[in-house]
């Protein structure tokens, strides 16, 4: 970056406050977005100490995390891709499983909502109802309410 006269840049401890101040974050997120400024004049285990104390003044708190990121994309994307991002995060494997139990409960209707945002007709025909599917399997809803949504007769006879 700069030369010996450069400033050194914010303490591991402001740059973890500053992330946490935008969303929450994992301790996982926290640890590997620190581990690229850590210098040479830092102390092994600097992010490890950093974390801990911040984990130990409750700025990071998984279950917090857990639910932030349910709340934020739950209503557009479906269980699989919601338990991936939280796995991605590094959330503990027990706040996924609590987190897994209560979108459970809510999928079939949360499909019909972004599937009525993005279609608000039944297919036309097997290769709309193809796209319909795919569509909705991308964006993590299982099979079993992706057939239970679609499964409607179609709006024309395709012999007719």
């Amino acid at each position: 970056m700069g030369g010996p006269a450069a400033r050194p840049g914010p303490s591991l401890k402001a740059r973890a406050l500053r992330y946490l101040a935008a969303r929450e974050h994992s301790r996982a997120e926290l640890a590997a977005k620190l581990a690229r400024f850590v210098t040479d004049e830092d102390a092994p285990g600097a992010v490890e100490r950093v974390l801990d104390e911040l984990a130990a003044k409750g700025f990071i708190d998984e279950a917090r995390v857990a639910e932030s990121l349910v709340h934020r994309r739950a209503a557009r994307l479906g269980n699989a891709r919601v338990l991936q991002e939280l796995r991605a995060k590094g959330v503990p494997e027990e706040l996924i499983r609590t987190a897994a139990g209560a979108l459970r409960d809510t999928e079939l209707a949360r499909a019909q909502e972004v599937w009525r945002k993005k279609f608000g007709q039944p297919p036309r025909d097997a290769a709309e109802r193809a796209r319909q599917m795919r569509f909705l399997a991308a964006r993590g809803f299982g099979g079993e309410v992706v057939r239970q949504l679609l499964n409607r007769p179609p709006a024309e006879d395709a012999l007719g």
